[in-house]
């Protein structure tokens, strides 16, 4: 098994991308702390299939932006399993389309927050207890290409995304290697609420592999880029987008 032993932290791990990964880096032998914020259900059920194959993991309630509850994630890792290895940071989103025009301060805040803050406080807290290992951010290609219609806070917090990723590669190399995802239309409910149908259907006729991404597409990348199979890749934000955007 490629992460046999180690100890894996997912953000947002209760549902999509998240559950998927969190799953993923179980059937390859890493323990598993999966973080939520509002519903306990798809943690519960995360974990429940984890276990029921025979691995460890837990779920653990915590707003990433109280550092409080980023540390006691950290600590519940570290006291269960022994370590950190490998922090995947997935929570974030779009929270709602705005222009800048109609754009309150609140929302401006809330999705940096939401996005860039918690990423910063989860690997903060991380390194205290990682001498080596992996991290793997989520952006976006909104990162890329600015996103669509009322997407510019987001945007604009996943290329913050993608900047602190080449940053963190230069600063903790070579004991620990960043890396980050930009997806591009992946089936999940992010798109179920802020992409019309239309546009999924858009998609799909336009782009070179004639699909929407799905979750095990982005999980097995993370497991790529989690496991020694990347072992002299650092810094860099791979386009996983069906062929939609080329950078």
């Amino acid at each position: 098994m490629k992460l046999a032993g180690k100890t894996a932290i997912i953000t947002g791990g209760g549902r999509d991308i998240g559950s998927a990964v969190a799953i993923k880096l179980a059937s390859e032998g890493a323990n598993v702390a999966i973080n939520y914020f509002s519903s306990s259900k798809g943690a519960d059920e995360t974990v429940g299939v984890i276990q029921a194959a025979g691995g460890k993991a837990f779920a653990m309630q915590g707003d990433l932006n109280n550092k409080a509850d980023v540390d006691a994630l950290v600590s519940a890792a570290v006291q269960s399993f022994g370590g950190v290895d490998i922090l995947v940071n997935n929570a974030g989103g779009l929270i709602a389309r705005k222009t800048i025009a109609e754009m309150p301060l609140e929302h401006w805040e809330a999705v940096m927050r939401l996005n860039v803050t918690s990423m910063f406080l989860m690997t903060q807290a991380c390194l205290a207890n990682m001498t080596s290992g992996t991290i793997v951010n989520l952006a976006s290609q909104a990162g890329r290409d600015g996103g669509g219609p009322g997407a510019v806070a987001y945007a604009t917090a996943k290329g913050a995304v993608i900047t602190m990723t080449r940053g963190l590669a230069k600063e903790l190399g070579p004991d620990i290697r960043v890396n980050a995802l930009c997806p591009g239309m992946i089936d999940t409910d992010f798109h179920n609420v802020h992409t019309p149908d239309a546009g999924r259907r858009g998609f799909e006729a336009n782009a070179p592999l004639k699909r929407q991404g799905v979750v095990e597409d982005a999980a097995n990348l993370v497991l790529f880029l989690a496991s020694d199979d990347s072992a002299f890749i650092t810094g860099t934000n791979i386009d996983i987008n069906g062929g939609m955007l080329f950078s």
